[in-house]
C-alpha cells in the first residue's frame, strides 16, 4: 500500500523562524516522507519584505499577497511566524474559515486573542497548533495537554525565556553585570536589539498565559499574568544568592491554589538544590508537580530559528497524520476557575537590608516582621557600624502582610536604604 501523501503549505514569514522551517523541511524531506508517509511541500511563502527573500528562491515560491496562499484550494496547512497580534490573527482567522488547519509560533497572539481563534477552530473543526510558542524544541504542549491530561497539575514552573536565563547564568558565573552581559548578548544576536519583552518579563509572561491554560483547563490570557523583569537584579543580589545556596533564574510560576488560579513571573532565588537551579545558558526548563505524577521536568534549547522550526514541523507532521480533528483543536479550557489576588499569595523572601550596627536594630525590624506574621527563617549580617548589611530570609508569608512591613520597616531610623527584596522559590 502507497503510504504517501502530498501535504501542501502556506508559510506566513520568512524571518528567523520562518526561514528556519523552510530549511528544515528542504533538509530532512526524505526523513519526514520514510518516517510518516508525509510528503511536505513549501507551496507559498508571504513575505512582505523583499530583503529577506534569498536571491536564489524558486521562481514563484514567494508573494506578498495573502490571497494567493488563502485562495490555494492545494494548500491544506498555513504556517504563521510573521509574529505581532493583528495581521496574524487576521490571516489566521482567514485560513481557517476557508478550510485550512494553521500552525503558530506566536505567543503574543495566544495570549491575548487566543479564546477567539480557539473558538473559530473548534466550530470550522480544523486544527490550530502552536507547540513553538512556548519552550522551542521542548515538546511541553502536547506532554501536557495529552500525557498529563489526568495528571492532576497544581504547578508548573518555568524557564522560558532565553535572553534572560542567558544573562543570569553568565551574572551567576561572575562574567559582568546586568548591563555589560545584556550589551553582549546584543552584539551576539542572542537578544533582540530591543531586548523589553524578554527582560521585562513579558515574553515569558506570555508562554506562561498558555500554559496555565492547558494546565487548569481555565482561561489565562497575558492580562491576568503579573510579571516583573530582570532588569533591577545586580551582580550583588546574585553574589549573596550564591553564598547562600541559591542560583537567581526569571520563573513563571503557574499554580492551583485552592481552586483559584495564580500566574506570574518574576526574578526568583531558586535552591541549588532544585532541577531548575541547573538550567543554563539560553536553556528553557519546565517543571511540573502534579497530584499522580509527583515532579517531571522536561528542559532543551527554547530559544533561535533551528529549535523552534522543529517544534512548527512535529505540529505540521502531526496535523498531517491525524485523521480526527477531535479535542486537539481546542485548548479544553472547559473551566472558568477564578483568579487568586497577588496579596493572598503565600511566597518566601530575601531581603538585603543596609541598617547600623547597634543595640536594638535587630528588635526593632523583628518587632515589625511579627506584626504582620513574617517569620525569619535565616539572618546573615555583613559590617560593622553605619555599613552594615542584614540578609535575611522569610518563611512562607502572604505578600500582602510582607509588603506592608517592608514599607513600614523603610521608615525605621536604623533602616539607612530601602530593602531589596526577591523572592525565594
Amino acid at each position: 500500500m502507497n503510504r504517501e501523501r502530498i501535504v501542501r503549505i502556506g508559510l506566513l514569514g520568512f524571518g528567523t523562524i520562518g526561514s528556519s522551517v523552510y530549511r528544515l523541511i528542504q533538509q530532512e524531506h526524505g526523513q519526514i516522507l520514510e518516517g510518516t508517509g508525509v510528503d511536505l511541500q513549501v507551496a507559498k511563502i508571504l513575505e512582505i519584505d523583499p530583503r529577506k527573500v534569498p536571491p536564489d528562491a524558486p521562481a514563484g515560491l514567494f508573494t506578498t499577497d495573502f490571497v494567493e496562499i488563502v485562495d490555494d484550494p492545494s494548500i491544506a496547512i498555513v504556517v504563521e511566524v510573521i509574529g505581532g497580534t493583528e495581521a496574524a490573527f487576521d490571516f489566521l482567522d482567514a485560513a481557517m474559515r476557508k478550510g485550512k488547519d494553521v500552525v503558530t509560533a506566536n505567543k503574543q497572539l495566544l495570549a491575548t486573542r487566543g479564546q477567539a481563534l480557539f473558538t473559530l477552530a473548534r466550530e470550522e473543526r480544523r486544527h490550530l497548533r502552536f507547540e513553538a510558542s512556548v519552550a522551542g524544541a521542548i515538546p511541553i504542549i502536547k506532554v501536557m495537554r495529552e500525557s498529563m491530561i489526568a495528571a492532576g497539575l497544581k504547578t508548573v514552573y518555568g524557564i522560558v525565556n532565553g535572553t534572560t536565563n542567558y544573562i543570569l547564568t553568565r551574572m551567576h558565573h561572575e562574567e559582568g553585570d546586568y548591563a555589560e552581559i545584556l550589551a553582549e548578548a546584543q552584539r551576539l544576536g542572542y537578544a533582540e536589539a530591543d531586548p523589553t519583552a524578554d527582560v521585562g518579563g513579558a515574553d515569558a509572561a506570555a508562554k506562561m498565559a498558555i500554559l496555565g491554560s492547558i494546565a487548569f483547563h481555565s482561561r489565562v490570557t497575558l492580562a491576568d499574568v503579573s510579571y516583573t523583569g530582570i532588569q533591577d537584579v545586580t551582580l550583588e543580589d546574585v553574589r549573596y544568592a550564591k553564598g547562600l545556596g541559591f542560583v537567581v533564574k526569571l520563573i513563571g510560576a503557574a499554580r492551583l491554589i485552592g481552586n483559584r488560579v495564580s500566574v506570574r513571573v518574576f526574578p526568583a532565588l531558586v535552591p541549588q538544590s532544585h532541577p531548575l537551579a541547573s538550567i543554563e545558558g539560553s536553556n528553557n526548563a519546565v517543571f511540573l508537580q502534579g497530584d499522580e505524577i509527583g515532579e517531571i521536568m522536561l528542559m532543551g534549547p527554547g530559544a533561535g530559528g533551528r529549535p523552534t522550526a522543529t517544534a512548527v514541523v512535529s505540529d505540521i507532521v502531526s496535523i498531517a497524520n491525524t485523521k480526527d480533528v477531535g479535542f486537539l483543536q481546542s485548548c479544553s479550557c472547559y473551566r472558568s476557575l477564578e483568579f487568586l489576588p497577588a496579596s493572598e499569595v503565600e511566597s518566601a523572601f530575601f531581603i538585603k537590608m543596609n541598617v547600623e550596627d547597634r543595640a536594638g536594630v535587630l528588635a526593632q525590624i523583628a518587632s515589625v516582621f511579627g506584626e504582620y506574621s513574617v517569620s525569619v527563617a535565616s539572618m546573615l549580617q555583613k559590617g560593622r557600624g553605619a555599613e552594615a548589611e542584614l540578609v535575611l530570609i522569610t518563611h512562607p508569608t502572604k505578600e500582602a502582610g510582607f509588603f506592608a512591613a517592608i514599607e513600614q520597616v523603610k521608615g525605621l531610623s536604623c533602616c539607612k536604604s530601602s530593602p531589596r527584596t526577591l523572592r525565594v522559590l
